[in-house]
């Protein structure tokens, strides 16, 4: 029999042969491959979760590993009921996907957030029109896409050398790609090398791409896989990272809050305008800054609008107009949007960005970021200990 951590990969990869891309990522024993089932059931997945969550109490494992197994067990055993077609709730599938449950954002918040925008965008079209004429203004040209990737790639990897030390072996290889239904993906491939990908159906605005790129690699998820392969490499349930478990909404949350976590949250803009200088590109930093700071009181639409489709029974169209509404989008990407928020494996996935964001900016907080951060890189936190955490501060 497997010893427990080696089982739990097992069961992980598992989902990905009933689900391709349930696996974001494995680095393991290959050998562990051998015991996946060729045609596994979704029944069968759940009562191995079951089992394996049975058996937790009594392996010996520290503390921490135990409670980051719990968890993890706890979402898949969810999942594999969800694939098996219980007639489980959306919010019940994402609190227990993530150990957080989702809750509607505040309109009084995205009404704040038109004025703010309105107040910058001058003129007498209606708003919607004025920040998309804004936005189409401000996309990184597509020639100068790579390079300008490459220039905040290495500008931010420089800050997280000194903030957050990386094997000296670390390198990321990044591509353009199209037809997907996110706007960037890390794919991490071991031993300290990740590919990521830049989706070139949704244009990339130049505002957008520090944000992008600090999630996606530097200090955002390339760096987090780098830093716990290297400090945690003896723990085997540490080797695979699964979709839909509560390790996604910890990696989501700090890597949204990468600029925080290297001190650019506040004054990107300029740093911004000066980059894009040099690449032969106008950009108004001052004003991008404040544009992109009114648009973030938006940020939960995209959950509102996954719970008005799946938890309150809408349809698509009503839910594309409450998308074009409130986060003043063109018709063409709030449908882009659906992509994302009905796709079988990412449909609750972006819960992991709103709730993970709230949740670790206020356990950062505004003092010793770089100490917090550093845990998160560094240790298998789960969404319930950062809560115990706050709740004894």
């Amino acid at each position: 029999m497997l010893d427990l951590p080696s089982a739990y990969c097992v069961l992980g990869l598992s989902f990905d042969v009933l689900v391709p891309g349930f696996v974001d990522a494995y680095t393991g024993d290959p050998a562990l491959r051998a015991h996946v089932p060729s045609a596994p059931l979704p029944s069968e997945l759940a009562a191995d979760a079951r089992r394996l969550l049975a058996r937790l109490p009594d392996e010996g494992l520290s503390p921490d590993r135990a409670a980051f197994l719990s968890a993890q067990l706890t979402g898949l055993e969810m999942s594999a009921r969800v694939l098996a077609g219980e007639p489980v709730g959306f919010a019940e599938q994402v609190e227990t996907y993530f150990q957080a449950r989702p809750t509607r954002g505040d309109e009084q918040a995205y009404a704040d957030a038109h004025r703010r925008l309105d107040a910058l965008l001058p003129g007498d079209e209606p708003l919607g029109e004025r920040y998309a004429a804004y936005r189409k203004a401000t996309e990184c040209p597509p020639d100068r896409l790579p390079m300008a990737v490459e220039t905040w790639s290495s500008l931010l990897r420089d800050r997280v050398r000194i903030a957050y030390p990386l094997n000296e072996a670390e390198t990321i290889e990044y591509e353009v790609v199209g037809d997907k239904p996110w706007a960037g993906f890390n794919y991490y491939l071991g031993d300290f090398r990740s590919r990521v990908a830049i989706n070139s159906d949704l244009p990339v605005g130049l505002g957008a791409l520090p944000h992008l790129v600090a999630h996606e690699s530097y200090p955002g998820h390339h760096t987090e896989h780098c830093r716990k392969e290297q400090l945690l490499a003896d723990r085997a349930e540490m080797h695979v990272f699964l979709v839909n478990t509560p390790e996604c909404l910890m990696a989501e949350g700090l890597a949204d809050l990468g600029l925080l976590a290297v001190g650019l949250e506040q004054g990107w803009g300029l740093v911004a305008q000066e980059l894009y200088a040099d690449l032969g590109i106008r950009y108004d930093g001052e004003r991008g800054e404040a544009m992109a700071a009114a648009a973030a009181q938006l940020g939960s639409l995209g959950q509102d609008a996954a719970l008005l489709l799946h938890e309150e029974g809408q349809g698509e169209d009503e839910v594309v107009a409450y998308l074009q509404r409130w986060g003043l989008q063109p018709l063409e990407r709030a449908r882009k949007s659906m992509e994302f928020l009905t796709d079988p494996l990412w449909r609750a996935y972006i819960s992991t960005y709103v709730e993970g964001e709230r949740l670790l900016r206020e356990w950062l907080g505004s003092s010793d970021v770089p100490a917090r951060f550093t845990r998160l890189l560094d240790e298998a936190l789960t969404p319930g200990e950062i809560r115990a955490d706050m709740s004894e501060l």
